[in-house]
């Protein structure tokens, strides 16, 4: 690579697109009671949303397919997605239907959140062709698992070519014992279980069975846990006083798509830097704040 020119990879992003608006409060109210929240925020959210503006923050050239729609409430997806630029490739763009909402209230003491979300159900029609011109110079796609038949789709297109796929999953979801066999990676939660599975060494061998060459299950403050081409490990996280998790995970995701497409990335060297700027996002609130702070990565 030559000296000033900063390699710029491709990622693919598929999945879900939601309104995030979200209260820091100092407790959550009791059924039937009215609080004031002291602060406010709105934004674009989902997995595959807020891993895709991560992974274009960080300097990488991020596309995302998913359902934003054409009803006015739409534009704050859209216009969420121009800085960091995200590409956007909108299933629903002749549809006027509110795009799914997401309420969330973040205690400000702790940094936990409680979500509400119509998630996927919004658009629960939506096509799957997916665009296999989209994934033209891509080294990594994404897929969420919502949006189930347009993330296989898009798994197998990039399976077909070669191109990286991973698999973002807080828990199991329909269809995906048809998606497994199209992943090289899974990032998981420490709640994903697939069937028969009761604990972490039997989601790794679940996992590995189904030809996943890489897993990682993170728990919040927990060591991540690894398994690479069968191969265990682990890597604790760094401690940090959380102002909000919201998308901690998802911005971990972003990240780690980033990193890894970098020139002699490793899996662990890549989730380890990933973690980091998870944990960094944690100190902020929402989303998208930590950006303003975040050391911006060198060329």
């Amino acid at each position: 690579m030559s000296r000033g020119i900063q390699f710029r990879p491709t990622g693919v992003f598929v999945g879900l697109a939601t309104i995030d608006v979200l209260y820091s409060v100092d407790e959550i109210p009791a059924p039937d009671e009215k609080i004031s929240a002291p602060g406010q925020l709105v934004s674009a959210g989902g997995p595959a949303t807020n891993a895709a503006v991560t992974f274009a923050f960080l300097g990488g050239h991020a596309e995302l397919a998913t359902a934003v729609g054409t009803h006015p409430a739409a534009s704050i997806i859209r216009n969420d997605l121009r800085q960091p630029p995200v590409r956007l490739h909108d299933f629903a763009r002749h549809r006027y239907v509110l795009p799914p909402v997401s309420s969330i209230m973040v205690l400000r003491e702790t940094g936990e959140r409680t979500v509400v979300s119509a998630n996927a159900s919004v658009f629960s029609d939506l096509g799957s062709d997916f665009d296999p011109d989209w994934l033209r110079g891509a080294s990594i796609l994404l897929v969420d698992g919502h949006y189930m038949p347009l993330c296989i789709n898009a798994a197998r297109c990039a399976h077909e070519r070669g191109i990286t796929v991973v698999m973002d999953s807080g828990s199991w979801k329909d269809g995906m014992s048809e998606l497994l066999p199209l992943v090289d990676i899974a990032i998981c939660s420490d709640d994903y279980r697939p069937p028969g599975c009761r604990d972490s060494k039997q989601v790794f061998e679940y996992l590995g069975a189904k030809n996943v060459r890489q897993v990682a299950i993170t728990g919040g403050k927990s060591p991540v846990l690894l398994a690479d081409y069968g191969r265990r490990g682990r890597f604790a996280v760094e401690m940090v006083a959380p102002v909000d998790t919201l998308g901690a995970g998802d911005i971990l995701h972003g990240a780690f798509c980033y990193y890894a497409t970098l020139p002699y990335a490793t899996f662990r060297e890549s989730m380890i830097k990933a973690a980091r700027v998870a944990s960094f996002s944690c100190r902020y609130p929402g989303t998208r704040s930590w950006m303003t702070f975040y050391p911006r990565p060198r060329s």
